[in-house]
């Protein structure tokens, strides 16, 4: 199985590409419940300036005094004295020197400035049908502890949440500092969420979950602030701060997995519907008689094209019991049966994508989940697919790609909910 590179018109000219380029406050909000950015107290004049530094570090990774006050709009002796501020609290550390653009090679070299990876922390925890997964983050959202426990999530929410939070508690307990520094808790669930009421939106997907509050739940077992967000929103974060969506704002990121969803940013923002229920790509339509969906449709594409479905699918044919294991398996030795299932599950899946780009018109699309493993198998037929169904215009072809981040997305993109508040949060503490 070879995993392409990119399916690809040509990418952006001219457009810097920072190494995490966070989403703006407006793109936050809709990510963000009400109660956790009400936590954070109205920022001080200073506390300001502090927060529009450490959102310009958190942008572009690292930057001089100097490049920081060009793209804060603050004063050289305002970023001066707050750096200084910053520097003394451990938010920020000093990393070594660069020449300025434009300064002369005799000039002194400007020090580079990042937010010191240990100056708070943030967990992400990724419900799945089938799995639960906890991953804690350092201030720069580096992975620094990753845990999953395979579970029938579906129908036992007790268990799911209970193994969530032995985890996290595991989590915290092994990192040094993990209670002080933490900044929170976000829960990515395989189901559309309706984050004003930190409920599930859908009756039909994850049934035994709809009457439970899992963030209200979690926060009072932790005691942590925690936000619920839908998986493949969090997976659509995560690839834009850490992974192949870096420096783009109009993206469709397409995670096919047990259960299949698409997180969708236009203009940097998130889109989230009026119900928390854009973006659910795998309860589309593809084939008006094929199998009863989960969702109470008939033939949606999850039903086609999720790794589940697919192992189903050659365990009917073959007559043998298959995981999804066994489908890379069969893969990996270039079973026909297999190959044939993953192409059509492609062509299906490039059906929905193209259809989905003539609507929002984006000008990347990154698939991430189990089955973007499955390289050329699964790119191929869906970039015709995608050609084929996409309306035809003068624009440059659109740009097809694998996740960088495979099946660490979603649980990554969690705890990056979670530092979207870190720019506020620690201006605060560093003042004292």
């Amino acid at each position: 199985m070879s995993r392409p590179e990119t399916h690809t018109g040509p990418g952006p000219t001219g457009r810097r590409r920072p190494r995490a380029a966070l989403l703006g406050g407006a793109a936050q909000a809709e990510i963000l419940n009400g109660d956790a950015a009400a936590a954070v107290r109205p920022l001080s004049l200073r506390d300001e300036g502090r927060s529009r530094m450490l959102r310009a570090l958190q942008e572009q990774g690292m930057a001089s005094r100097p490049q920081l006050a060009t793209m804060t709009g603050l004063s050289r002796a305002t970023v001066a004295a707050l750096a200084t501020d910053l520097i003394a609290s451990g938010t920020v550390e000093e990393l070594g020197t660069v020449d300025e653009a434009g300064a002369p090679r005799s000039g002194r070299p400007a020090q580079l400035l990042a937010i010191h990876p240990l100056a708070a922390l943030a967990v992400g925890v990724d419900i799945g049908h089938g799995h639960t997964r906890v991953m804690l983050c350092d201030a720069r959202g580096e992975p620094l502890w990753d845990e999953t426990v395979p579970q029938d999530v579906d129908h036992r929410p007790e268990d799911a949440l209970s193994a969530a939070h032995d985890m996290v508690s595991s989590a915290i307990s092994a990192t040094p500092g993990g209670r002080e520094r933490m900044l929170g808790i976000a829960i990515g669930i395989a189901s559309p969420v309706d984050a004003s009421q930190g409920t599930m939106s859908s009756a039909s997907i994850m049934k035994e979950w709809t009457s439970l509050r899992p963030a209200e739940e979690f926060a009072a077992r932790t005691g942590l602030p925690t936000r619920l967000v839908n998986d493949a929103n969090a997976g659509a974060l995560a690839e834009h701060l850490y992974g192949a969506a870096r420096g783009w704002r109009d993206v469709v990121y397409v995670r096919l997995s047990a259960g299949i969803g698409a997180g969708i940013l236009a203009g940097g923002r998130l889109l989230s519907g009026a119900n928390g229920l854009a973006g659910e790509l795998g309860h589309v339509q593809v084939y008006p008689s094929g199998h009863i969906c989960r969702c109470g449709g008939r033939g949606c594409l999850e039903t086609v094209a999720s790794p589940v479905a697919l192992a189903a699918l050659l365990s009917e044919s073959r007559h043998e019991q298959l995981g999804t294991t066994d489908l890379f398996r069969l893969l990996m030795e270039g079973d026909v049966g297999a190959t044939r299932a993953v192409e059509d599950a492609g062509e299906a899946v490039g059906r929905c994508i193209g259809t989905l780009a003539t609507l929002l018109d984006p000008e990347l699309v990154v698939v991430g989940g189990e089955l973007s493993a499955a390289g050329d198998a699964l790119f191929l037929p869906m970039m015709r697919a995608v050609r084929h169904y996409r309306l035809p215009s003068r624009a440059p072809e659109l740009r097809v790609v694998a996740g960088e981040l495979g099946d660490s997305a979603a649980v990554r993109g969690a705890a990056g909910v979670v530092l979207a508040t870190l720019p506020d949060a620690l201006a605060q503490s560093a003042s004292g």
